[in-house]
């Protein structure tokens, strides 16, 4: 759900309802935000009565988008964005091959209604370029009608030097499939609004219990005596009455189902889908093939039988893995996905809770008490992923794999430890026992694609967010390590990280292994 509260207001805290937002494999910060930054540049091309002077528009994709952009389909975003298409709602196969399609100059319908030319060389990847903001930069420029000569889709007929520069903005994607854009930058008029996705949505004003630290959170709930899906119930329904609700509560419960039905779609259609993923690596999808063995598996325990290769126990994690490796085996298809609180990690969160109810059978097959604890378990982490967003990164351009899955991990590790009755000392407690096993995760994606060791990795992550919250669980919520303490640590530790661990198939596995 998109709020219109005022950019000028830092945030405190980010909504659940924007953490956890629909979007389009493979990436949260290559391909969703891409995609908003250049819908949201065009729009105020728009804004300010420049759209229809337009002739051409060139786009500079730096640092990481620019190393690992083409793998995580980044130029083809750019060219959905400044169509205007919404990562929410459009068609996935819209995006194949709209960048490589234009060639040496084809039409380019700038939000669905100005026609310019553009060709494949107007989107260029510069990998070696970084622009001061964040590590994930795009440089947008509108020319009107002249060219220069060399330019691919100049107007014809133009002298060298002639095609003039009507609007110029830097954006940022900046994990999560959020968007931020750089101040300062000459925008011919334009007021830097970020648009849909902005980095910060929430002023502190609105927020009726704020926290900018789990210590905060951790001393609210004690104050008001509430648990922390209480608080954050709370700090969601004024967010959305100030934007405007008639029904806040009723909004968020819509939401809140919306999301997780999306999710469980998101499994169900990952656990369907065979064959081979896109791309050189020529990787096949496994939980199809993992959901029938399992399935066999099961009803040969159900008949009381067995053979010598396996014999049928409990399958609760294997099932989990399924989960995971199903929800990111469809994000690097680029299908529809839940960020959570990024695609690359977009399988842990679901996985978890689907493994909850998996668990929880009187729960799952009870429709009124499955939506009350789902909502419980997406509040709890949404609220630990607001802390790593504020406090510290969800891009793994800028923090490494750690941002990302280990985010991820601690989210679902305190939800899940929320779901199965446990406090709000032994919930942190799993938040931070999750990513403290997640410090130092690089991020090498082989080939610059979201599958080698993404999609594994989110299915041992799922494993560690459920042992961390059993291991939370049978302590009293007592620990030396805060989860403070921890997010601080993998700030400090995404600082410290070689950029070719973050990000840019530059080190790590992406360079120590063969690709066929």
């Amino acid at each position: 759900m998109q709020r219109s509260i005022p950019a000028s207001a830092r945030a405190t805290y980010v909504s659940v309802l924007d953490l956890f937002s629909v979007g389009i494999g493979p990436s949260s910060s290559h391909t969703v935000g891409p995609m908003r930054a250049a819908t949201a540049f065009v729009r105020g091309l728009d804004q300010a009565g420049l759209l229809d002077g337009v002739a051409s528009v060139s786009v500079l994709l730096a640092g990481s988008l620019g190393a690992t952009g083409e793998g995580h389909g980044t130029p083809d975003a750019v060219i959905a964005g400044l169509r205007g298409l919404d990562p929410t709602t459009c068609n996935p196969d819209e995006l194949h091959l709209a960048w490589r399609s234009l060639g040496e100059g084809s039409p380019v319908s700038l939000l669905g209604r100005h026609e310019v030319v553009m060709a494949s060389d107007d989107v260029r990847l510069a990998p070696l370029t970084r622009l001061p903001g964040h590590p994930n930069g795009m440089r947008f420029t509108a020319y009107g009608v002249g060219g220069s000569g060399s330019a691919p889709g100049a107007a014809p007929g133009a002298a060298p030097g002639e095609r003039p520069v009507l609007a110029e903005q830097v954006w940022y994607s900046v994990g999560g499939g959020f968007i931020r854009a750089q101040e300062g930058v000459d925008a011919a008029g334009q007021d830097g609004d970020q648009g849909d996705g902005q980095e910060d949505t929430a002023p502190t004003s609105t927020v009726p219990f704020p926290f900018r630290s789990a210590a905060e959170l951790l001393h609210s709930c004690a104050s008001e005596r509430i648990p922390i899906w209480d608080l954050a119930w709370a700090i969601e329904c004024a967010l959305l009455a100030a934007a405007g609700s008639d029904d806040p509560a009723a909004d968020l419960a819509a939401g809140l189902d919306a999301i997780w039905r999306a999710m469980s779609d998101c499994i169900d259609a990952g656990l369907d889908a065979e064959g081979e993923l896109p791309g050189r690596l020529h990787v096949r999808r496994r939980a199809a093939a993992q959901r029938k063995r399992l399935e066999e598996l099961e009803a040969m325990a159900r008949e009381g039988r067995h053979d010598d290769e396996a014999t049928p126990g409990d399958l609760s994690i294997e099932w989990l893995q399924a989960y995971a490796m199903a929800i990111n085996e469809e994000n690097a298809g680029g299908r529809r996905v839940v960020t959570a609180p990024t695609n690359g990690a977009a399988g842990i969160v679901p996985a978890v809770g689907r493994h909850f109810l998996r668990t929880h059978r009187a729960i799952a097959l009870n429709p009124e008490r499955r939506a009350t604890v789902m909502r419980r378990y997406l509040l709890v982490a949404g609220a630990i992923g607001a802390l790593y967003k504020r406090n510290a990164s969800i891009s793994g351009a800028e923090a490494g794999c750690q941002g990302e899955v280990g985010s991820a991990c601690s989210m679902a590790a305190g939800a899940l430890a929320a779901v199965l009755g446990g406090s709000t000392a032994q919930i942190e407690n799993a938040a931070e026992i999750a990513m403290e096993h997640n410090l130092g995760l690089t991020c090498d994606p082989v080939g610059g694609l979201v599958q080698v060791p993404c999609i594994e990795r989110n299915a041992i992550a799922a494993c560690t967010a459920v042992s961390a919250a059993r291991l939370a669980l049978q302590g009293d919520g007592s620990h030396v390590v805060s989860l403070d303490a921890v997010i601080e640590t993998m700030r400090q530790t995404g600082l410290d990280m070689s950029t070719k661990y973050k990000e840019t198939s530059t080190g790590g596995l992406a360079v120590n292994v063969v690709e066929c």
